[in-house]
């Protein structure tokens, strides 16, 4: 799977780079018709509730899957939206099927 990441209002260090695409391959297994992904990675300036926000955009035959998570890390804000996104693919496996 073709994954591009960004990164807005910082720049990603290498470890958190190669952890997004590990997580990404293991994702691929699940989305086997995927023809590609983005991974967005942004600061906001909510520290309450988390201020990294991780958006993952998986693109599937027909439509797009959107997942999009805040927390107060990055690996945990990916690890979120990529159940998020497991969880949709399930969704539309099971509509494709029918």
């Amino acid at each position: 799977m073709n994954v591009q990441i960004q990164t807005v209002k910082f720049d990603a260090d290498k470890r958190l780079t190669e952890f997004v695409e590990a997580k990404m391959a293991k994702l691929d297994r699940f989305a086997d018709r995927s023809t590609g992904a983005e991974v967005i990675l942004k600061l906001d300036k909510d520290p309450e509730k988390g201020n990294k926000i991780a958006t993952i955009t998986l693109r599937m035959p027909g439509e797009d899957l959107v997942a999009c998570h805040q927390s107060k890390s990055f690996e945990e804000s990916v690890d979120e939206a990529i159940d998020a996104l497991k969880r949709q693919l399930e969704k539309f496996k099971g509509k494709a099927e029918k």
